[in-house]
């Protein structure tokens, strides 16, 4: 059998760097494709879950300009579909208590 000459070993080298090169970046498309599309179907089920029923007067994330992209894990919690603001009132004990826990932990 004949030795290899330089160039055959030099492009032996190439072709195989390319292979690898080509292999990684196919990896990479295939997993962000995978990726983007269970994020769509993420986006797909949350609005389908969390839409409001029937006609509002709020317009919807869509009708906003920028069109903002809905989380997959967390609902929304504003506009007529989201749960009711709450307040409570504090007595003055609780207060100063609030108080000094908030510089505790925020003083020096």
């Amino acid at each position: 059998m004949l030795p290899a000459s330089i160039v055959q070993q030099i492009a032996l080298g190439v072709v195989f760097a390319l292979a690898v090169v080509w292999t990684a970046g196919l990896i990479r498309m295939l997993r962000r494709g995978r990726y983007e599309a269970a994020m769509w179907r993420d986006r797909q089920e949350m609005r389908a879950r969390y839409a409001p029923r029937g006609r509002s007067a709020w317009p919807g994330p869509d009708a906003l300009p920028g069109r903002p992209e809905l989380l997959g894990s967390v609902p929304r919690q504003t506009g007529p579909a989201g749960p009711p603001a709450e307040c409570v009132e504090l007595s003055e004990a609780e207060r100063t208590a609030f108080e000094g826990l908030v510089r505790r932990l925020t003083g020096p």
